[in-house]
């Protein structure tokens, strides 16, 4: 096995904080915050089937988080690798959702492995496809909103 370049280095460096990026960005509901780290033309299965562009993806998101209380994406055992301007990720994530009004007190968890493709484009790594793998949850489902089919903009 080759020793990584420094501009490999660096490449997994930027790509790991985006991921992490990300997970706040979902947190924190920063909406435009998370489009800027995606690719226009972004792909993504979420576990609700194929979506396409930043538009749809963070609809889908909002659908379940808008009426959430507090959340938490944690990454773990991130793996990450470089391929020129193209790269894989794999990490995993556990996430926490906390119920509010009628669901205060619930909660509802997932685990769970992100599978992404990133692509280096005018000086930044973004994410250009998101596959999230679910591997179980806990939890009352009441905790998120309604999902795509009852959110409005």
């Amino acid at each position: 096995m080759s020793e990584p370049t420094l501009t490999t280095l660096l490449a997994e460096r930027a790509i790991y904080r985006n991921l992490v990026a990300v997970a706040r960005g979902m947190d924190n509901r920063d909406w435009d915050g998370l489009k800027g780290l995606f690719m226009p033309n972004v792909t993504a299965d979420l576990g609700t089937g194929e979506l396409q562009g930043a538009e749809a993806i963070v609809a889908l998101l909002r659908s379940f988080l808008d009426a959430c209380g507090p959340t938490q994406h944690l990454l773990g055992n991130v793996l990450i690798d470089v391929k020129g301007d193209r790269a894989s990720s794999r990490a995993y994530v556990s996430d926490m959702h906390l119920g509010s009004g009628a669901s205060e007190g619930q909660t509802f968890c997932t685990l769970g492995d992100y599978h992404d493709e990133w692509q280096w484009v005018d000086g930044c790594w973004l994410l250009r496809h998101r596959c999230k793998h679910n591997r179980g949850h806990i939890g009352s489902f009441a905790v998120l909103g309604p999902g795509p089919e009852h959110w409005q903009a």
